[in-house]
């Protein structure tokens, strides 16, 4: 059956058939991508890769938005008509480098430490920008006019940069917005949100300094010795790290009543900088993030955090810094979006893996000690999922009042213009039958980086995602309705009387001068290093 007889339109006919014509090429550009590897805030070649691509087919990219190097924001236009954004991520994990072999090995060259790509963001973003392009020449070749804008979106993994892009301005004027995502939930594999979304996440770095140590006992005697090695030693920037590290993690059950999924989490940046056994050390950092359903739990978490650094500062002989590192909003859900999207997902189906895949994957079984099976991955990573079949299972596990779970920052987009979350299934491996056997997360980021086992979720992403612009653009009766959708939610659209603004301020310098993890470049070569 051809495409038109299936009930495409000429211009869906021709983005699917550009999507067949480049897949070879966006696969070796996935791998491109996968093979940088670099973490949040430091994925210098990944966004210019991206960035310079985008210019060479047309768009107009602004390099370095809102004060971030690795973010950009590319802008093309065929006249009059929608405006539709979507974006690429590229960051990944420490800690998570991984050949992409069937047994646990981490890449070639590089510490186990390195990061590695674990959603896999170099899929997510090589779906969604093969699904743009396909657009755009569907949008030339049959004049359709409409603009297209695409964002380099860096530190997803920090739910860093979209809040920082929103609280800039740099969401405003769009009419409808595209976020795709590998899949994550076991109930939604291949579909959309529906009305449970993404959750707020919030967190903040606290830098203790002692700078003036000669001061914490001044009036002690110290001998005949004239400086600090003879007097007790302030406490200094390392115990006030412990200190809130300790007695945060004790009070963790007196922050919020024990109902509702959240996490709260710890990274330790710097501690010390002190290189003699009676210096005191002069900084230390703690960084805390949290997932949680409603901004007033995070209020109330980061409420007894600020009121703990303050008295560990004082109690150690700092002074205390503090510093947010992000601040997202919690998801806004549009069902008419999703009715559009999903239906276009449901009339291309699901994907299909391929005999190579399945037989990588067994190679994974085998290396385990596992009895390798005819079928190894699940079952729902080729059959659709209805959104509102989705939400039925989210119902299930969270109480009625919580209307927001997990987190990631595409949820700034949903304030500014009407969202679509789009899942399409990665591939993730069965269990043996009759067991709760879990596999390390080793083997999903090898699967990530072997072509046969991610194309096919890419691919059909970027079908997905090319179809659905193609209808915004030429159905002006849906974009209406989405829209509509938007405004009720928001009381009256962005501004109105239910209507969330950006949690960082119009000047929020975005927090890339910390000590990320990340790679750098020494007269021994390239190196992996962590604070």
């Amino acid at each position: 059956m051809s495409r038109a007889e299936a009930g495409w339109s000429p211009a869906q006919a021709l983005a699917l058939a550009f999507l067949d014509e480049k897949r070879p090429a966006f696969s070796a550009d996935h791998m491109t991508i996968w093979n940088f590897h670099e973490p949040s805030w430091r994925e210098y070649r990944s966004s210019r890769w991206y960035a310079d691509r985008l210019e060479a087919e047309g768009f107009t990219v602004e390099r370095g938005t809102a004060g971030m190097p690795t973010a950009f924001r590319a802008r093309w236009s065929n006249g009059p008509g929608p405006v539709v954004a979507g974006y690429a991520e590229y960051d990944a994990v420490p800690g998570q480098s991984q050949a992409p072999v069937p047994y646990r090995a981490p890449r070639p060259g590089v510490s186990p430490r390195a990061a590695g790509h674990t959603d896999p963001h170099s899929a997510l973003g090589i779906g969604s920008f093969a699904g743009f392009l396909a657009a755009k020449h569907a949008m030339e070749r049959e004049g359709i006019g409409g603009t297209l804008v695409y964002f380099g979106e860096p530190a997803e993994k920090m739910c860093g940069a979209k809040p920082v892009h929103a609280a800039h301005g740099y969401y405003e004027g769009l009419d409808a917005a595209i976020s795709f995502h590998p899949h994550s939930f076991p109930a939604l594999t291949n579909g959309c949100f529906w009305e449970t979304t993404s959750a707020p996440y919030w967190s903040r770095i606290y830098t203790f300094h002692c700078e003036d140590p000669q001061t914490w006992q001044n009036e002690a005697s110290g001998g005949n010795v004239t400086h600090v090695h003879a007097i007790a030693r302030a406490p200094a920037a390392i115990d006030a790290v412990c200190l809130m590290y300790t007695n945060s993690k004790m009070m963790k059950e007196s922050m919020l009543p024990h109902t509702g999924s959240w996490t709260l989490n710890e990274f330790i940046p710097i501690a010390g900088q002190a290189a003699a056994d009676n210096i005191a050390p002069g900084i230390g950092q703690i960084q805390y993030s949290m997932r949680a359903p409603t901004l007033a739990m995070c209020e109330a978490v980061f409420a007894v955090l600020d009121r703990n650094a303050e008295h560990i500062a004082a109690m150690s002989h700092c002074r205390l810094e503090k510093a947010w590192i992000t601040k997202t909003r919690a998801g806004l859900p549009n069902k008419a979006f999703a009715e559009l999207t999903y239906a276009n997902f449901e009339r291309l189906g699901p994907p299909v893996w391929p005999e190579e895949a399945k037989a990588f994957a067994r190679d994974i079984q085998a290396s385990l000690e596992l009895e390798p099976m005819d079928e190894p991955f699940i079952p729902g990573m080729e059959q659709m999922t209805p959104p509102w079949e989705a939400e039925a299972a989210f119902r299930q596990q969270l109480p009625a009042w919580q209307l927001n779970y997990a987190a990631d920052d595409y949820v700034d987009y949903t304030w500014h213009a009407p969202t679509v979350r789009l899942y399409v299934a990665r591939p993730t491996l069965q269990a043996p039958k009759g067991s709760a056997y879990r596999y390390h997360e080793w083997t999903r980021h090898a699967m990530g980086g072997v072509p046969a086992c991610i194309d096919p979720m890419w691919s059909k992403a970027s079908e997905v995602i090319a179809t659905t612009i193609l209808d915004l653009m030429t159905r002006p009766d849906m974009l209406a309705a989405i829209r509509a959708e938007f405004n009720e939610r928001t009381g009256g659209g962005v501004g109105g009387t239910r209507w969330c603004p950006p949690l960082l301020p119009p000047d929020f310098e975005a927090p890339i001068g910390y000590r990320w993890p990340e790679y750098v470049d020494t007269p021994r070569g390239p190196e992996w290093t962590v604070p």
